[in-house]
């Protein structure tokens, strides 16, 4: 009895999981103040369950954080970053930017309850792909190198950002966005013609 009832209780607990991080996503996708009773109404699981498996909100959140950030690493890992950097940046920048705008206000949701540690530490994998992308641009001389490379991340991290707060609020025409992204980076990274830029150490 014992053996088929625990795989299959294994198989329900996942199920639930599945669909208790998905109905999180799309929740906090909506509202970063989404409470767990609203996921878990969402999810069609009770309280107790949702509790089950996440003791805490934040562990809700961070796994929900975690999910969306895994979809997006399999969407930019297809990302063709060969020859030229600038023309790589932007094929990298308008997928970026597609999946930053469906997941801004999850990380909203996530920036209120994790340290601002582990929210970096979960996007190390996307940063460390942009900070490849510029160091390879550096070296063949067509991105800037008197600025370090990890300034430079988080500046493309913050256009992003605030080109999903400036759609939220108005300011932004979602169609334009890309392009108004893209622009804004390639211009703030573009190496000056000249007066060489003197060397700083980068990491």
């Amino acid at each position: 009895m014992s053996t088929v009832s625990s795989p299959r209780r294994r198989a329900d607990a996942e199920r639930n999981i599945a669909r208790i991080v998905a109905a999180a996503r799309t929740a906090l996708g909506s509202d970063p103040d989404a409470t767990t009773d609203e996921i878990a109404k969402a999810a069609g699981v009770g309280r107790m369950t949702l509790y089950g498996h996440f003791r805490t909100r934040p562990e809700l959140v961070e796994a929900a954080l975690v999910e969306a950030l895994r979809v997006g690493e399999d969407a930019l890992a297809a990302v063709d970053l060969t020859g030229d950097a600038r023309d790589a940046l932007a094929r990298l920048l308008d997928s970026s930017w597609t999946l930053v705008a469906e997941s801004a206000t999850l990380a909203t949701a996530a920036h209120g309850v994790l340290p601002a540690g582990r929210v970096r530490e979960l996007h190390g994998a996307a940063a460390g792909r942009i900070h490849d992308l510029i160091s390879r641009g550096q070296s063949q001389g067509v991105f800037r190198t008197d600025l370090p490379i990890s300034w430079l991340v988080d500046v493309v991290h913050h256009v992003l950002h605030g080109a999903a707060d400036d759609i939220r609020a108005g300011r932004l025409e979602k169609s334009d966005a890309n392009h108004v992204v893209t622009a804004t980076v390639q211009s703030i990274l573009a190496a000056p013609t000249s007066n060489p830029p003197r060397q700083v150490t980068t990491t």
